[in-house]
């Protein structure tokens, strides 16, 4: 199965794509899964999984006091603004997986980058090693090689915040059931898809805009 386990919808603050958008991307990029990970909310994920629960991964992106971790299997949402470690505690709490997303990318506030991670790395579940929206390829160059390092499966994802974008990195990999079996099969598959245009960061800074314009005409 292909799985992109990186998107995001309109429950992020930089998106606007709507659920049935992701959906009809899915297919057309022949996508069987993908992980809704919106930004400190299972919102979407939920609604999404609610319709299609077999193509669904409930998860978020959670913004903690040293940066970014992505959570996948979530039944309860976790607050962002805490600790690496407790964020951590807190996915793990419930049975999910936690990693970092775009580990080492240079250009972003909330990549956590080698100073945060060396200190949690043994309690990560997997390292995101292609994530579509890096600006330079030897950031995601880095964390594969940091994956390989660490011992920990890696993942891939577009980060799409639009239609578009949707399927640009993704897992091919075998079925699973449950978390441990999600994570094994991980371990074993094929990372895949290449760079969006530095251009996709586009929609996110439209999506800010227009969400602030409506919210003063309110």
């Amino acid at each position: 199965m292909r799985i992109d386990l990186h998107c995001h919808t309109f429950h992020s603050p930089d998106s606007l794509m709507t659920l049935d958008a992701l959906l009809q991307a899915m297919d057309r990029r022949g996508l069987d899964m993908v992980a809704v990970t919106d930004h400190n909310t299972i919102a979407g994920a939920r609604a999404l999984h609610a319709r299609a629960p077999a193509r669904v991964l409930i998860g978020e992106e959670i913004k903690t006091t040293q940066g970014e971790l992505i959570a996948f299997f979530l039944e309860e949402e976790v607050p962002p603004g805490l600790s690496p470690e407790e964020t951590i505690a807190r996915v793990h709490a419930q049975g999910a997986l936690v990693g970092a997303s775009h580990p080492f990318d240079r250009l972003r506030g909330d990549a956590m980058g080698m100073e945060h991670l060396e200190p949690i790395h043994r309690e990560l579940d997997f390292l995101e090693v292609l994530n579509a929206r890096m600006t330079f390829p030897r950031d995601n160059r880095l964390a594969r090689e940091m994956a390989a390092r660490w011992g920990l499966p890696g993942s891939a994802g577009s980060d799409a915040h639009a239609p578009s974008e949707v399927g640009g990195a993704y897992v091919d990999m075998m079925d699973f059931e449950g978390p441990q079996d999600f994570l094994d099969n991980l371990a074993i598959g094929q990372v895949g898809g290449r760079q969006s245009s530095p251009t996709v960061h586009l929609h996110s800074i439209y999506a800010r805009w227009h969400k602030r314009w409506k919210a003063r005409r309110q």
